[in-house]
């Protein structure tokens, strides 16, 4: 079975500073990581890969850098890696991402396409959804388990009261959420293989079947105008007399604020 897994390298949302003037992301400094939900579908893929056999490749889009996440995920297990890179798909939104993402997966022969829910730093969810779209597959969100049976799937969905199963064949998309596994750790042998043994290779706009009036900040509907951060001060109240008059008094405040 041939399983894509899309992959994005994100900042540390627990180190992430907003630019007050520009009112964008501050990312000079600050450690990137593979996005979290990439990671529970990239093991998926290895464990599917582990029970039916086939291959596994990563695919990014974004800077030269990424390729430090792309390794990451060749230690993990993954066979294969490509990083989709041109100065053309810079300031693309979701629309445009999924663009060029679908035209790169039209290279390959797949059973499974796998991403994240979503990513941690735009939280849109909707890249996934559009290349299946623009693919023209069917896709299954929010995937917290999978079962392969012959050429089609068993997979759960996780839902807000619940989870539906659904049946599916492939080729398919599927979306991952963090209850579907706990992602292994790279070991020694596989560090070593993914920066001395195996290649990243690169992927332009030049190497895709699309005009390239569609890709990048050309090729986005939508536009980010501004972005902010809540504020994260508060006010604290200091009861003061003896224990029981404290506790009255807090039992007191919490009900005029109906908490209790």
């Amino acid at each position: 079975m041939n399983i894509l897994v899309l992959i994005k390298q994100v900042p540390d949302t627990n180190e992430v500073r907003i630019d007050p003037i520009t009112k964008t992301l501050i990312r000079e400094g600050v450690p990137s990581i593979i996005n979290p939900d990439d990671k529970n579908a990239l093991e998926e893929a290895i464990r599917i890969r582990e029970k039916v056999g086939g291959k596994v490749t990563v695919i990014s889009m974004g800077p030269t850098q990424a390729e430090v996440a792309l390794r990451e995920a060749l230690a993990m297990g993954a066979d294969e890696a490509y990083l989709l890179t041109d100065r053309a798909f810079a300031g693309a939104d979701t629309y445009a991402t999924a663009k060029a993402l679908s035209k790169a997966i039209e290279r390959f022969q797949y059973d499974i396409v796998f991403c994240g829910r979503q990513a941690i730093d735009g939280d849109t969810a909707q890249v996934g959804p559009q290349i299946a779209e623009q693919l023209n597959i069917p896709q299954v969100t929010y995937v917290r388990k999978v079962e392969i049976e012959g050429d089609k799937l068993i997979v759960e969905r996780a839902l807000e009261d619940g989870y539906e199963v659904i049946e599916v064949k492939t080729p398919v998309l599927l979306t991952a959420i963090k209850e579907l596994n706990v992602p292994r750790y790279p070991s020694i042998k596989g560090i070593f293989n993914a920066y001395n043994k195996k290649e990243v290779k690169i992927l332009t706009a030049d190497d895709l079947d699309v005009d390239k009036n569609e890709l990048g900040l050309k090729g986005s509907p939508t536009k980010v105008v501004a972005t902010s951060t809540p504020s994260t001060e508060r006010a604290g109240e200091i009861f003061t007399g003896n224990i029981k008059e404290a506790v009255q008094n807090l039992v007191e405040r919490l009900n005029s604020r109906h908490v209790i």
